[in-house]
């Protein structure tokens, strides 16, 4: 039976335990970890009364991954010959991106890899299993990285031309980004349930929104800040996409995300630079809810990994037949209450990471942000990984990578 792993290291030891299953058929496959550098946490500074939200502690963190090549022929014992030549397809699958997020994108993960991985072929299908992107986020239950940046705005050639970008989230900086300890949280919910729909009006949905969501790149402790730099996690990511890309005449990408869309239905998110029509899309692979990563259809991103993925096909190995989209498994649901409330679990887990918070206003807010994230209901998790195999099924079928 599948099931969300309780703490970051379960989920990687099992991650672990799964090399031998893909070993049984991809005889090659190797897990490699790539350590993560700064483990200590950047803040936040302790204030009295309240105490630290994470402490600053060493810390075994790794991004892992299987990397399992295409093979050819057989040679009659149950070992494959490599192939020497150009092989045919690439499936890449990751997960925790942001690190919170990994806790049901692992369990994708091995749906993924019990359900699917014994109806591929081994003999044309090379792998690319990605446990978490973002270890730290995951351990500590954040969205985000050690230095605060949201990964998934960090995913650029340049940094630096961004940084005057989404001029709209400056005026909102004060609400998102309330430079104050969390005391009080009725208090503060209603300080921010009555002041958003007054934004929201001024503003207009849409550009509401754009702004908050977007990514920023000016205020290192606020919400969906993209950095200053390029991220270890992003750098290796990277130069893994390039290491395995070149290999292969067709790829295909799938990530796992959580948090936003109905509760009870997956969102597969389209790059905004993919050529196929979301209604084409639903056609293709069966799958009911399909929107593309822009302001009419979903939310536009700055930084975006699949984004990033796709100008790279373009510039860097055009004509390779590419398919790339995310998984996002809604949990709050759509209404303007619950994007009310998606935005204000956001903004209050920020506050009380930076600025601290009382014990019982610390219990309540990590138990929405990870209800946010990774929802406790059982009948949730059960929907969701029906939801996923719909989409799995009817990718993999329509890409050709099983009949």
């Amino acid at each position: 039976m599948t099931t969300i792993p309780t703490t970051y290291e379960a989920s990687r030891d099992r991650f672990h335990e799964a090399l031998a299953a893909v070993r049984e058929r991809w005889p090659e496959a190797r897990l490699i970890s790539h350590s993560l550098p700064g483990a200590e946490s950047e803040g936040p500074v302790p204030l009295q009364g309240t105490g630290p939200w994470k402490t600053h502690e060493a810390q075994d963190l790794s991004i892992d991954w299987i990397s399992a090549p295409a093979l050819v022929g057989r040679t009659g014992s149950p070992t494959y010959a490599l192939a020497t030549e150009q092989k045919s397809k690439l499936l890449i699958l990751t997960t925790g991106e942001h690190g919170i997020e990994g806790y049901v994108g692992s369990t994708m993960l091995q749906l993924f890899i019990e359900e699917y991985l014994p109806r591929l072929d081994p003999t044309e299908t090379g792998l690319l299993l990605v446990h978490i992107i973002n270890p730290w986020g995951m351990k500590h239950h954040r969205r985000v990285n050690v230095h605060n940046v949201d990964l998934n705005r960090n995913f650029v050639k340049e940094i630096a031309p961004l940084a005057a970008s989404n001029p709209a989230y400056v005026p909102l900086d004060n609400f998102l980004n309330p430079p104050r300890p969390f005391k009080h949280p009725t208090l503060h919910k209603l300080a921010v349930t009555l002041r958003a729909p007054g934004l929201i009006l001024r503003y207009g949905i849409p550009k509401f929104r754009a702004a908050a969501l977007l990514g920023q790149y000016r205020f290192p402790k606020g919400i969906y800040y993209g950095g200053r730099e390029l991220q270890e996690e992003t750098r290796t990511l990277m130069g893994l996409f390039r290491e395995h890309i070149r290999d292969y005449d067709q790829m295909l990408h799938l990530d796992m995300h959580t948090g936003y869309g109905p509760r009870r239905q997956m969102t597969l998110v389209n790059s905004c630079h993919e050529k196929m029509t979301s209604a084409e899309a639903v056609s293709k692979f069966g799958y009911p809810r399909i929107a593309a990563a822009t302001a009419e259809e979903f939310y536009a991103i700055q930084g975006d990994m699949i984004d990033y993925l796709y100008t790279v096909m373009a510039q860097e190995f055009p004509g390779k037949p590419f398919y790339a989209a995310t998984f996002e498994f809604g949990t709050f649901g759509e209404s303007l209450w619950d994007s009310i409330r998606e935005l204000r679990t956001m903004i209050f887990e920020n506050r009380l990471h930076w600025f601290g918070a009382s014990r019982a206003a610390r219990a309540w807010i990590s138990h929405e942000f990870d209800e946010l994230y990774c929802p406790s209901e059982p009948a949730w998790l059960e929907k969701a990984l029906g939801d996923a195999r719909q989409a799995f099924t009817g990718i993999l079928k329509a890409e050709r990578y099983i009949s």
